[in-house]
């Protein structure tokens, strides 16, 4: 069985809608995949997902309210075989944790499955308006389309 974790910082906006985008889609296509997300700060612990973004899901029938943000740890590396930072500043939390090479190959940008080698972050929508978490959504759903067709 397959495991993937999406990442980002404080695991209440774009990691949490990467899993939930996810999770419909595994579900969609019947493939046993577990899917998580988790935060590179422990800001946001125990947390529902910001309230604008489960409003994004809700309009898009993903439903991510029942989530709780988690910080990222060195034992994720043990549990999950695909890692998924959301930008870069991320990117390099999660990499500066890693044990050894194995670690660090599990890790890598999520849009570098929509945009390869180029090595975009996801933006931030926190501190933009309605138009931002739009964008996001889609930037993740396009990722999360890729991530689907990878693991069939």
């Amino acid at each position: 069985m397959k495991k993937v974790l999406f990442v980002c910082l404080g695991n209440i906006c774009r990691s949490a809608m990467a899993q939930g985008i996810f999770e419909a889609k595994v579900k969609e296509n019947r493939l046993n995949i577990i899917v998580d997300s988790a935060g590179t700060c422990d800001n946001h612990v125990g947390q529902a997902p910001d309230k604008r973004m489960q409003k994004k899901g809700m309009e898009h029938g993903i439903d991510i309210s029942h989530q709780r943000g988690r910080q990222f740890s060195v034992s994720d590396f043990d549990e999950f075989e695909f890692i998924f930072a959301m930008d870069t500043s991320n990117y390099y939390d999660i990499i500066a944790l890693a044990r050894n090479d194995s670690d660090k190959e599990k890790t890598s940008l999520f849009l570098n499955l929509t945009h390869p080698n180029q090595n975009k972050s996801v933006p931030d929508p926190y501190f933009g308006g309605e138009k931002g978490f739009e964008e996001v959504f889609q930037l993740l759903d396009n990722a999360c389309n890729e991530l689907i067709n990878k693991l069939k």
